[in-house]
């Protein structure tokens, strides 16, 4: 699994890449992200353990995948995590409404959703 979550790290996409550059060294209100952190058998794209935030970034491929990120959505809650998705192109397109949504989650303890 090591093995797999630093091939991750080192092919990210341009997106996560850029969000990264947002969350990293606690710019984020002070919260501490962790990339491609693992919650049971999942990967997560980014995750802040304190606040119990899980950030997954989509591409195409999720279109087609729909029913597992379901499963693993509904896993992920059941640990405790609130669980946002964001599309790819609106990480790259729309940023400060992704990072937004994103600090409103870490400041609200009922929020879960889907940036539409």
């Amino acid at each position: 699994m090591l093995r797999h979550v630093r091939d991750l790290r080192r092919n990210s996409t341009d997106a996560e890449r850029r969000l990264w550059s947002h969350l990293r060294r606690r710019q984020m209100s002070g919260f501490k992200f962790r990339r491609q952190h693992q919650v049971g058998l999942y990967i997560c794209d980014f995750a802040c353990v304190e606040a119990s935030v899980v950030v997954e970034l989509d591409g195409s491929q999720h279109v087609d995948q729909i029913a597992y990120d379901d499963r693993r959505d509904r896993f992920l809650r059941s640990a405790g995590f609130r669980v946002l998705r964001f599309w790819n192109n609106d990480v790259m397109s729309h940023t400060e409404q992704v990072l937004e949504t994103i600090f409103v989650a870490l400041h609200r303890e009922d929020m879960d959703g889907r940036f539409d």
